[in-house]
């Protein structure tokens, strides 16, 4: 158990020497990892209205999103999309097909303390009267030539730029790494 302690030490004080954090914030959050060292999914959405995109302005950086969020133990990946989905902006939404399988790491996102796979899905709206949003500070549909600026650890603007593809491209398929 020594040797696992100073590891985690070790591993606390690389990542707040390469971010932007402080040792102790590096601490706290590795104390929260517990288990083995597995990937964490994070489930978004694609959700058109006409030619526009959903996103949700996201409270803690400011920035734009496709909802999503972390997947709960014991949900289906759809059901996990639905449930965020309409936490974030109000929707109740039906899963249609998985867009993408991604490894955060390999698309351009800012460093994360976790590895975490991202599965993006596209889904149809089930009510266009959404109810109010609880967890995000906007909600709106975009066209792909108005994007605002994005909440990079979530998604990126080639992310996003594909999934318009995938709109205007129903057959395409799944696309993973």
């Amino acid at each position: 158990m020594r040797r696992y302690e100073q590891l985690r030490e070790i591993a606390a004080e690389m990542l707040a020497a390469h971010s932007t954090g402080e040792l102790d914030e590096a601490r706290r959050l590795l104390e929260l990892q517990v288990g083995p060292a597995t990937p964490r999914v994070d489930v978004r959405a694609a959700v058109f209205d006409g030619d526009g995109i959903l996103l949700i302005k996201e409270p803690d950086d400011g920035g734009w999103s496709l909802p999503g969020g972390w997947a709960d133990v014991g949900e289906s990946p759809a059901e996990a999309i639905a449930r965020e989905v309409y936490e974030e902006s109000g929707y109740r939404v039906r899963v249609t097909r998985l867009l993408s399988a991604y490894d955060r790491d390999r698309h351009g996102h800012p460093p994360n303390p976790y590895h975490v796979y991202k599965l993006t899905f596209l889904c149809e709206i089930l009510d266009h009267d959404p109810s109010v949003a609880v967890e995000a500070d906007g909600t709106g549909f975009f066209a792909a030539d108005a994007i605002p600026p994005l909440s990079l650890p979530r998604v990126t603007p080639a992310q996003i730029e594909r999934f318009f593809e995938h709109h205007r491209a129903p057959n395409l398929p799944a696309d993973f790494d």
